[in-house]
């Protein structure tokens, strides 16, 4: 399996999640809210904010490693701010500091009006593919 079929993993279609990475450390990922998206109060399930934020987290990680190399989640925190009901999501994520094992990264969640409702933070490990 390569790097573009692993993009496109099942929870990825689900959520209707688009990621688009730009300069290099940075990601953002849009959800437009469905029905199938809300808890049982109405508005957007945390699942589907930590799902936004670990996947622009992972995105934005990988567009600062070298060729050979992955990435996994180790830490994610979110707060969230206020509630989403509907509309679009858009989470961007940013390497605050890239390191050779660890990565450490940002993120801040807006609704379609540019209200933020969600900030996060998360560490990264960095893991060589090849051997050595």
């Amino acid at each position: 399996m390569d790097l573009d079929d692993r993009a496109q993993f099942p929870l990825r279609r689900f959520l209707g999640m688009d990621i688009e990475d730009g300069e290099p450390g940075h990601a953002v990922a849009r959800v437009e809210v469905s029905p199938d998206l809300l808890n049982p109060n109405g508005v957007v399930h945390g699942g589907v904010l930590f799902t936004m934020v670990d996947t622009a987290m992972g995105k934005a990680t990988l567009s600062v490693l070298d060729e050979g190399q992955l990435c996994a989640s180790v830490e994610v925190q979110l707060r969230f701010l206020r509630p989403v009901a509907g509309g679009q999501l858009e989470a961007a994520a940013q390497v605050v500091k890239p390191g050779r094992k660890i990565v450490h990264l940002e993120a801040r969640i807006h609704d379609g009006a540019g209200t933020l409702v969600a900030t996060g933070t998360g560490t990264f490990v960095v893991i060589s593919t090849t051997p050595g």
